[in-house]
C-alpha cells in the first residue's frame, strides 16, 4: 500500500444479490484488496430500498441506508449495481458529477445511454468502469478496450446469456422439448418468473450493443442490433441439427464489414439462433456458461470462457474494476475515455451476408428438384449442399419427402425472398424453419 495515502471511501448502490455479495466482500477483503490497489478501501456504505430485506451475504445493519445521494457525495468511488435505467442513471451521473470513479455492472443502462454517461465522465476526468456488464466472470471487456486496442477486431460472436444457453443444451443433450428445458432453468434459478428479457433475446442484445461499440470504436445504438430470441427453436431442429454436425446457440455477432448497398465500412450487430459445426470452440459452452469468440487480424482467434452470471461471478468483475479504479486514484491523472472516433454507420441485416439452412416439406414427385432449383437460381442464391429424406403422407393423401438445404453466403434480402418464393411455389407443402449458419 502507498505510504500516506488516504483510504478511498466507497459506496455501494444496491443490496441485492450482487450487490450483497460485493458489499461482504469488501469487508472481508479489504486488507488484501488494498495491498493490491496501493490504497486503503473503506465501505462506508450500502445504499438499499427495504432496510429489513434479506442479504445474499451477512452486511452490518448500520452500513445500510435508503439515502443514496448523501452516500454518493461521500464517495471516491461508487458502485452501481440497482439494474434497471432509473433511477440508476440519475445517481450515476451525479457521481461522476461529484468527480467519483463509478463501477457499474448494468448492462441495459449502457446499452442504451452509455454515449451520455462516457460524456458525463471525460468532463470531469472520471472514469467508468463496466466489465461485469458483459459475461460476468469472464474479463472481455479490458481485453477489448486495452489488449486489442493496437489491433484491428474484425468478428466477435458470442454466447453471452447463460439463460438461453442452458436451455438450448439441455434440449441438445437430453431432447427436452422448449418448454421442458425452460421449467428446468427456472427450477434451477437460471430464468426468472418472467424470462422474457432472456428467451427473447433482449439481454443479449444489449450485451452484443456494448461489445460492438467497443470493439470497433464507435457508438452503436441499440435499436440498431438485430434481434431474434429462441422461442421458435423446436425439438425437431434441434435433432436435425445435430445429424447434420451441428449445435444451435443464441449468438451476438458483431462484425466490421462492408455495406452492399453503399460500399462503405460499417458494423453490423445482430442477435438470432445460429447453427455452428460441433467443433467450433463456442459448440463447447455448456449449460449456463458464457463464451466469446474474437478474431482479430494480427492476434487471430481468441477464445474467453467461463461463468456468464451469478452473485460470486459477477462479484468477481466487479472488484477488479473497483482495484482498478484506486490504482488510478494513487497514480493521480485523469481517467481514459472510451475510444468512439470511428463512427462508423450500422448496416442493415438486409445488406449483411448470411449463410442459410433452410428445412422444406415438398411433394415426392418428379421434378421437384428442378422446381427448388430455379428458385434459388432466380434470387441469386447458390446452394452447397442438399440432403432430402422420407416425411411421409402429406395432408392432401399424397407421398412428401423433406429437403434440408444451406446456402453459400448471399444478402440476407436475397435469402428471405428465397424462402418466401419458396414457401409460395406448388411444390412445396411448407418451411419448416429457416436458420443462420456460422463456423
Amino acid at each position: 500500500m502507498k505510504d500516506n495515502y488516504r483510504d478511498l471511501r466507497v459506496a455501494v448502490l444496491g443490496g441485492g444479490t450482487v450487490g450483497a455479495q460485493v458489499a461482504h466482500r469488501l469487508l472481508e477483503g479489504a486488507a488484501e484488496l488494498g495491498s493490491r490497489s496501493g490504497a486503503g478501501l473503506s465501505l462506508i456504505g450500502v445504499a438499499v430500498r427495504d432496510l429489513t430485506a434479506e442479504r445474499s451475504a451477512p452486511l452490518p445493519s448500520e452500513l445500510l441506508t435508503t439515502d443514496a445521494h448523501s452516500l454518493i457525495l461521500q464517495a471516491d468511488i461508487v458502485v452501481e449495481l440497482m439494474g434497471g435505467i432509473e433511477p440508476a442513471r440519475t445517481l450515476i451521473l451525479e457521481a461522476l458529477g461529484s468527480g467519483a470513479d463509478v463501477v457499474t455492472a448494468n448492462k441495459a443502462l449502457l446499452a442504451e445511454h452509455g454515449p451520455e454517461l462516457f460524456d458525463a465522465a471525460a468532463r470531469v476526468g472520471a472514469q467508468l468502469y463496466y466489465e461485469a456488464a458483459v459475461a460476468a466472470a469472464i474479463p472481455i471487456i479490458r481485453p477489448l478496450r486495452d489488449s486489442l486496442a493496437g489491433d484491428r477486431v474484425t468478428k466477435i460472436m458470442g454466447i453471452v446469456n447463460g439463460t438461453t444457453n442452458f436451455i438450448l443444451d439441455q434440449m441438445d443433450s437430453k431432447g427436452l422439448s422448449f418448454d421442458a428445458a425452460l421449467a428446468e432453468a427456472t427450477a434451477l434459478g437460471y430464468a426468472e418468473a418472467d424470462p422474457t428479457a432472456d428467451i427473447e433475446g433482449f439481454d443479449a442484445a444489449q450485451k452484443a450493443c456494448i461489445l460492438s461499440s467497443l470493439a470497433f470504436h464507435t457508438a452503436v445504438p441499440l435499436e440498431d442490433v438485430y434481434r431474434e430470441g429462441i422461442t421458435a427453436v423446436s425439438a425437431e431442429q434441434i435433432e436435425a441439427a445435430k445429424k447434420s454436425g451441428h449445435v444451435i446457440k443464441l449468438l451476438a455477432i458483431c462484425e466490421r464489414s462492408f455495406d452492399t448497398a453503399t460500399g462503405r465500412e460499417g458494423v453490423s450487430t445482430r442477435v438470432h439462433p445460429t447453427l455452428i459445426p460441433r467443433s467450433h470452440p463456442l459448440a463447447a459452452a455448456h449449460g449456463a456458461n458464457n463464451a466469446v469468440y474474437v478474431d482479430a487480424e494480427a492476434a487471430g482467434p481468441l477464445m474467453f470462457y467461463g461463468a456468464g452470471a451469478g452473485g460470486a461471478e459477477t462479484a468477481s468483475a466487479v472488484l477488479g474494476d473497483v482495484v482498478s479504479a484506486a490504482r488510478r486514484h494513487v497514480a493521480g491523472g485523469p481517467g481514459v475515455g472510451e475510444s468512439t472516433h470511428a463512427d462508423l454507420p450500422s448496416i442493415p441485416l438486409d445488406h449483411v451476408a448470411s449463410r442459410l439452412n433452410i428445412s422444406l416439406v415438398v411433394k415426392d414427385q418428379p421434378g421437384v428438384l428442378a422446381a427448388i432449383a430455379r428458385v434459388f437460381s432466380d434470387h441469386d442464391v447458390s446452394v452447397e449442399t442438399l440432403h432430402q429424406s422420407a416425411s411421409g403422407e402429406g395432408a392432401s393423401g399424397s407421398e412428401t419427402a423433406t429437403l434440408v438445404i444451406q446456402t453459400h453466403s448471399a444478402l440476407e434480402a436475397r435469402g428471405r425472398e428465397t424462402v418466401d418464393a419458396l414457401a409460395a411455389n406448388p411444390v412445396v407443402v411448407g418451411v419448416t424453419n429457416v436458420l443462420r449458419v456460422e463456423g
